[in-house]
């Protein structure tokens, strides 16, 4: 389970086509903001397989972690882009007057999950809000505060969440916060039965995750840069999604000793069936697309959640430059 990145930027508050190489590389690092695994499998694909070098970019990715923080690193100007989660932290950025802009929205849905157990009355989306709550900090000021607002889930169920399953497991009364792409599969393993999952993304969280995010300075001085890292990672994805990936994977693997293939696999596959990826927007306009419009949707939830001030000039947090320009339709298989 990853660490919101809404947190990250929230602990800072209290601190085109392809381009012809050049001669010498750009060089380049990638924060990311977790432990190597496959939800960043489209970077590692690029640059296992020679797209990042292809677009003229030297590209080092740096894994992040429980105690690292990418974004913190990007402010301070010793990274290039860092990957962000969802748009919450974007929206805090332009709060805070961070000189960072997010650039491409590679995830189209937040795998932001609640889990359930089958058959003891939580089968159904309505019913959770009357379940023991299994959260952590950061959802109660992230999506447990618009579940609050939009559903009625209620402070007095909440039990804090450790990042271990054992107490969901044990309580068949309770539910669980997660990624549609990793606790489920930890569950089924070690509780023995396959949980019920509800992916937030349905229910109207319409937040993009998985962003690339940069300085805004690097979008004025070099748009070049940005636009061919934007381009070869939307690639990457479609070569991870639909291509031979086992180079990514184990680097994947030489980043991350813990993964393993039965949970690269299984990843892989929730990212393909729920469509977190490559669906909507993306079938026309290619992986890392963005719309004015859904992240207007975005905002006014937040605001309506009382996590974001209704005069923040939320058109600060992203742009358009570099998106929805139909870079890797052709490899989607027909």
């Amino acid at each position: 389970m990853r660490i919101g990145v809404a947190m990250i930027w929230a602990g800072l508050i209290g601190l085109s086509t392809m381009a012809t190489p050049a001669a010498a590389l750009d060089k380049v690092t990638f924060g990311t903001n977790w432990l190597a695994d496959p939800e960043a499998g489209g970077y590692y694909q690029a640059l296992v397989d020679g797209t990042y070098a292809k677009y003229g970019l030297d590209v080092t990715i740096l894994p992040g972690g429980p105690m690292s923080n990418g974004g913190l690193m990007l402010i301070a100007g010793k990274i290039e882009f860092f990957m962000g989660g969802d748009m919450l932290g974007d929206f805090y950025s332009v709060e805070q007057h961070f000189p960072v802009i997010t650039v491409a929205a590679d995830f189209q849905k937040d795998p932001q999950i609640l889990m359930s157990h089958p058959g003891v009355g939580f089968d159904k989306w309505e019913d959770l809000n009357k379940a023991t709550a299994i959260v952590s900090k950061g959802a109660l000021t992230s999506f447990y505060a618009w579940l609050r607002v939009a559903y009625g889930f209620k402070d007095e169920n909440v039990k804090p969440y450790n990042y271990n399953s054992a107490t969901f497991i044990a309580d068949k009364n309770s539910i669980q916060e997660g990624y549609v792409t990793s606790e489920p599969y930890e569950v089924e393993k070690q509780g023995g039965f396959k949980p019920n999952v509800f992916m937030l993304s349905d229910h109207g969280y319409s937040s993009y995750a998985t962003t690339i995010i940069t300085r805004r300075e690097i979008v004025v001085k070099t748009p070049d840069l940005v636009q061919r890292f934007v381009d070869a990672s939307a690639i990457g994805w479609y070569h991870y999604l639909y291509g031979d990936n086992a180079k990514a994977n184990a680097a994947i693997k030489h980043d991350n000793p813990e993964m393993t293939d039965d949970q690269i696999t299984y990843t892989v596959g929730k990212l393909k069936e729920h469509g977190v990826v490559d669906s909507g927007d993306t079938l026309t306009m290619g992986i890392g697309a963005m719309t004015d419009a859904r992240v207007k949707d975005f905002f006014d939830k937040m605001v309506q959640a009382g996590l974001v001030k209704a005069d923040t000039d939320y058109k600060q947090a992203y742009t358009l430059q570099f998106v929805n320009k139909g870079v890797g339709l052709d490899l989607r298989p027909k």
